[in-house]
């Protein structure tokens, strides 16, 4: 039987990656998006992508937070699960526009679950953050680990989060997975889809690409007296088709009578720095990466890497990708489409 999924946020980078993976996986694609932070090829290219398993992908250009389109959407299709990637995700943008994120992020996911419910859709994985660790006092982070956020956007991953135990307890027949993924890099290994985000990047490794595709002249490293191998934060990356896998072997999950709700780290259990990173993307990609060393930035952690041990035995899912193909795969994206889905060739 084909599942039907609905994917909130489906335009966007890891939305888009694990949309791919869900139609080639057999299942039956409905994305919700309002474009905020996406742009419309990516789909488009999905599609292309998928070939004849991209007729299973249907698009609605939709604000979580309008409750009749939302509704008119659930009443046309009987959908078996829900993934939830949508959300404002700057970590800066929210200290500055914490009324916007709040309003945004967890208006729009109050809205969903009331939706869900009143259809009698109530499985769901959504999309939760390593951000909820905060600055962890212990590496590896395990889901038992305190959760603290740091900032406005965080805190909406951690109230997300509370808001869908409160909904479990209340109700047991609610199944949902709460994935807690550390730091998303790569591109699909066709560098047909990638990441493309607007304005100033916020991540580590689009910053770089930008510099190596001469968008941006050099990368500055904040931070380089940390107590770590080089100075430089340590972080855990994982490649995003690993992350999208991890979607599918979750919703896999759901299927089992005994999951009530249940969080799992999706990374690869071990933190890379900065540099060793750039590093990386040096040799991948055959250009220099000009530094420049800046003190700390307020709120950065030192090190933050995973325990993916629950996710290893209870989802059976395991990251497979190491920092030399993330890095390739970056690069095949970003030379192919330097100014991401606005280069030359678009929509192609």
């Amino acid at each position: 039987m084909v599942k039907n999924v609905l994917v909130t946020g489906g335009a966007g980078y890891i939305g888009s990656h694990t949309v791919l993976q869900l139609l080639n996986g057999g299942y039956s694609v409905v994305v919700v998006d309002n474009h905020d932070n996406s742009s419309a090829v990516s789909l488009q290219r999905v599609k292309k992508l998928a070939g004849d398993n991209g007729n299973r992908l249907s698009f609605h250009q939709v604000d979580l937070r309008d409750r009749p389109a939302l509704e008119k959407i659930f009443s046309e299709t009987k959908f078996d699960a829900v993934i939830h990637f949508a959300g404002l995700k700057a970590v800066g943008e929210s200290v500055e526009k914490p009324l916007l994120y709040y309003n945004n992020n967890l208006f729009g996911t109050v809205i969903l679950l009331e939706v869900m419910s009143q259809f009698g859709c109530k499985n769901l994985v959504f999309s939760s953050s390593a951000t909820v660790y905060g600055w962890p006092k212990e590496v590896p982070c395990t889901e038992e680990s305190p959760i603290s956020a740091t900032n406005p956007y965080g805190r909406t991953k951690l109230f997300i989060e509370e808001i869908c135990r409160d909904v479990h307890r209340s109700d047991p027949e609610w199944k949902i997975i709460l994935l807690r993924y550390f730091n998303p890099v790569g591109a699909h290994p066709s560098g047909y889809i990638g990441e493309d985000p607007l304005g100033v990047p916020n991540n580590l490794m689009p910053y770089v690409q930008q510099v190596a595709v001469g968008r941006r002249p050099h990368l500055t490293v904040f931070g380089t007296d940390y107590n770590t191998k080089d100075g430089t934060g340590v972080r855990d990356y994982i490649h995003v088709i690993d992350l999208a896998d991890g979607h599918i072997a979750a919703l896999r999950k759901l299927d089992d009578l005994k999951i009530s709700c249940e969080v799992y780290n999706l990374g690869t259990g071990n933190g890379t720095s900065v540099l060793e990173m750039v590093a990386a993307f040096e040799k991948a990609s055959g250009k220099k990466i000009p530094l420049v060393l800046a003190g700390r930035r307020p709120g950065d952690a030192e090190i933050v890497y995973a325990s993916t041990e629950k996710a290893e035995r209870e989802l059976n899912w395991k990251a497979k990708y190491g920092i030399e193909d993330m890095c390739r795969d970056l690069w095949n994206w970003a030379s192919n489409n330097p100014y991401g889905y606005a280069s030359s060739n678009g929509s192609s």
